[in-house]
């Protein structure tokens, strides 16, 4: 059950929208999110617990007062046409800037918002508790890498990460496509151009025909939710090009099939062609609490994540149809930096990063992770 949390008086900025108030009581606090809803008070996640704030219930009016002057033209046509909208929202303190993510949209007839805080600063593969292996991965020179997992798990910001790691030491040109844009980037040694779709662009297939055509090393399409966007992301790949993108899958090898579910079956065979030859990498992440130890430091969250990278064997079992052994082939290919989630989970473990309960509750199965932090190895059967 969520619990309150003292809403300590913050008084609004002069000529800022009135529901910057309840963002700044999320800053205030370093919480991770907003949750309003009309019914119950304004709420905040708070290290990974929901908690309500000590105000009053909101009322439709409240939500309606608090929430349209956010809007543009654009937004409102969306939010009355598709009953709800993401945006990004800033706020601005001097010449910083906090961003959220927000989606904000009806329910039983009322809006309700949630927003995540994004952390501008965009933190480095060892201060996010990625392997080091993420460098690597980041710095091929052309073909796909997905980040996979449900929303909330950190897919962006590892993908920030990564394109950081890309900026600070690489002379190129990255292209990102976002709806809304997450994390802004300082050009370093790289060029970087951000596109939000409905701002910068009208839509994301314009944005992608264009994007292949600005001379670009680098593409980032954010959320592969259909399939035109794959097909372009794939085509930018096989064209020579580096391309980032979001898929929502709850492991590695299970990537491969959400992606054939976007397309006919008649269409899978030259599909599963063109990922086994450009697919590069494909990483999946959940987020878990951390220790109170790890928290206290200022830790309070950290990725556990499982690695897939494309060698020889990985690609036949995609070109054959044989998916269901592409779990044990990340098990054996450790050497490589790949990694499953029970691998990672022991790490985390014995790092003192996460509590057993804790990796116990994620854990693809409870039993292997006993018998890995045993240091029991289950043998590999035959892959080919």
């Amino acid at each position: 059950m969520a619990t309150a949390v003292e809403a300590n008086s913050i008084e609004p900025v002069q000529n800022e929208p009135e529901a910057n108030k309840l963002f700044r009581m999320v800053m205030k606090h370093k919480a991770s999110d907003l949750h309003l809803k009309v019914g119950v008070p304004p709420a905040m996640r708070l290290t990974g617990t929901l908690r309500f704030m000590q105000l009053p219930p909101l009322t439709t009016a409240d939500m309606e007062r608090l929430m349209f002057p956010l809007l543009s033209p654009r937004q409102r046509d969306i939010l009355e046409n598709t009953g709800g909208v993401d945006m990004a929202h800033i706020i601005f303190d001097g010449k910083l800037e906090t961003r959220f993510r927000v989606n904000l949209f009806r329910q039983r007839g009322k809006l309700s918002l949630v927003a995540r805080r994004v952390n501008t600063n965009i933190p480095n593969f060892e201060g996010l508790g990625l392997p080091p292996i993420m460098a690597e991965i980041a710095s091929d020179d052309q073909g796909i890498v997905i980040l996979a997992g449900v929303t909330g798990s950190g897919k962006s910001t590892t993908i920030a990460s990564m394109l950081q790691y890309v900026n600070e030491r690489e002379r190129c040109h990255i292209v990102t496509v976002e709806d809304p844009i997450e994390f802004t980037f300082t050009d370093d040694k790289s060029i970087i151009n951000q596109r939000e779709v409905g701002i910068d662009v009208i839509d994301w297939d314009t944005a992608l025909k264009h994007a292949v055509r600005q001379d670009p090393d680098i593409i980032l399409v954010g959320e592969m939710r259909d399939r035109e966007t794959f097909s372009a992301a794939m085509h930018a790949a096989e064209t020579g090009h580096l391309v980032f993108g979001t898929i929502h899958a709850s492991s590695a090898p299970s990537t491969i099939g959400r992606i054939l579910d976007l397309f006919p079956r008649d269409m899978h065979p030259a599909l599963r062609q063109s990922m086994a030859f450009n697919l590069r990498a494909v990483v999946a992440q959940k987020l878990l609490k951390t220790t109170k130890e790890c928290a206290a430091a200022g830790q309070s969250r950290i990725p556990t994540v499982e690695i897939m990278r494309t060698n020889p064997t990985i690609r036949k079992l995609i070109l054959n149809e044989d998916d269901n052994k592409l779990a044990d082939a990340i098990r054996m290919f450790k050497e490589e930096g790949m990694m499953d989630f029970t691998e990672s989970l022991r790490q985390l473990i014995v790092a003192e990063k996460i509590e057993r309960a804790t990796a116990f509750e994620v854990a693809p199965s409870i039993e292997s992770l006993k018998m890995a932090l045993k240091g029991i190895t289950v043998a590999q059967p035959g892959i080919l």
